[in-house]
């Protein structure tokens, strides 16, 4: 499993933090753009910040590293986009995120809508809204038994609270403009 991880100051550590940030973002739509300029422009000022790269395996392993990194880990920033919803791995980085931020002291979560309206995160509309019809057909029109169909349909209902809960956070609203 390959890892990218700022090599910026290390000062953190001594507050017992192995980083000072944590990014979620989904990959296709940011990595690229705003995600991998916000990653250089943290780097450069000198955080240490944890974000994985396009070769990490998913797996058990995976959600246990991503747990580890947000708990060791002052700040969490959550980068929604058009397509964050529909990545399954993002959800559940939400999720444990929040988990995160409510059991610990001191840990901070702050949203950067980019190019994606709070309130399509925070009533699952637009973009967001069609991820989740997505995921709720599959379950309608699936062919899974009960007991899954069940765990899903929590699991949706758990991804859903934990979206609105981050959108009514004070955050940042970034629109991609070419010219602006």
């Amino acid at each position: 499993m390959a890892i990218v991880r700022s090599q910026g100051a290390s000062s953190s550590s001594t507050f017992g933090y192995n980083y000072q940030v944590f990014l979620s973002f989904r990959g296709e739509d940011t990595r690229k753009t705003f995600t991998g300029h916000l990653y250089t422009a943290l780097d450069q000022a000198g955080l240490r910040t944890f974000i994985d790269d396009e070769e990490i395996e998913t797996g058990k392993r995976l959600e246990l590293e991503l747990r580890k990194a947000i708990q060791e880990s002052r700040i969490s920033i959550i980068v929604f986009s058009k397509n964050y919803a529909s990545s399954k791995w993002c959800l559940d980085e939400v999720v444990m995120i929040l988990e995160w931020s409510r059991s610990s002291s001191g840990h901070e979560v702050l949203p950067v809508f980019y190019d994606v309206d709070p309130s399509d995160v925070r009533n699952q509309t637009g973009s967001i809204g069609e991820a989740f019809a997505r995921y709720e057909e599959k379950l309608i029109n699936g062919k899974i038994d009960d007991e899954t169909k069940k765990e899903w349909m929590e699991k949706v209902k758990v991804w859903k609270l934990a979206l609105r809960e981050v959108a009514n956070l004070a955050g940042m609203v970034l629109q991609n403009q070419v010219n602006g």
